[in-house]
């Protein structure tokens, strides 16, 4: 039987065994249950009553976190020369597209999103085995691919995420950092929730939000009482 570390014990001795607790509450005690040194996220779990493998049941789409993930997003763009001022001007950190091309096929991945124009989408056909894994591949649904580049740079870097349901019904995501507030935990995950709920395909039979949990990196999760999300 695995040994369970000091920090953890400390971390379930202060949640109450069975209990669901409001999102402000829990808010609060995620900060309190982790003891990791450095400035861990801040990740929420939303289990739904959809069969993912059926497409009229896929739950995707994207929002914008109103105090952004608290972490620092590395943004490639590959686009045209005559776009290239553009995304320099919003923010991203890197720019070009050959050279780019040829270093993501060398299985060059140090990014956290790309970014790129439908017409440069052919060029990366070839490097679907190598981004798609990781989930780099571009994708019109998600934003990623549009001609207005700068609005695109400029969403991702304010705190735009997108999300999608897993093979197991479940939606995962970040939502901020452990040093945030407890109302700024509880604006971001109300944000995503409420999309989430938007979202909700007509396929979907029963009930939608089955349970949701918000945890940080390496503590227990804590369920939220669903009624204090409405």
């Amino acid at each position: 039987m695995a040994k369970i570390s000091k920090n953890r014990k400390n971390a379930l001795a202060k949640l109450e065994k069975g209990k669901k607790y409001d999102l402000q509450e829990a808010a609060k005690l995620v900060k309190e249950i982790t003891f990791t040194k450095f400035d861990a996220s801040v990740d929420i779990d939303v289990r739904l009553g959809v069969d993912p493998r059926k497409a009229n049941q896929m739950v995707r789409g994207i929002t914008t976190l109103p105090h952004g993930t608290g972490k620092e997003v590395r943004v490639l763009v590959l686009c045209t020369p005559d776009k290239e001022q553009e995304a320099k001007d919003a923010g991203a950190d890197y720019v070009g597209l050959d050279n780019y091309i040829e270093q993501l096929s060398g299985g060059w991945t140090d990014i956290d999103i790309i970014i790129t124009m439908p017409q440069v989408m052919a060029k990366l056909g070839k490097l679907g085995r190598i981004l798609g894994p990781r989930g780099l591949m571009p994708n019109p649904k998600a934003g990623t691919v549009t001609m207005e580049i700068g609005k695109a740079v400029e969403d991702v870097k304010k705190g735009k995420i997108d999300f999608k349901v897993d093979k197991y019904g479940i939606i995962h995501a970040g939502i901020g950092k452990v040093s945030f507030s407890p109302e700024k935990i509880v604006d971001n995950a109300t944000e995503i929730i409420q999309t989430i709920i938007k979202l909700k395909p007509t396929a979907a039979k029963g009930t939608y939000v089955r349970s949701i949990y918000l945890s940080s990196t390496m503590s227990p999760g804590i369920e939220i009482n669903l009624k204090s999300i409405n």
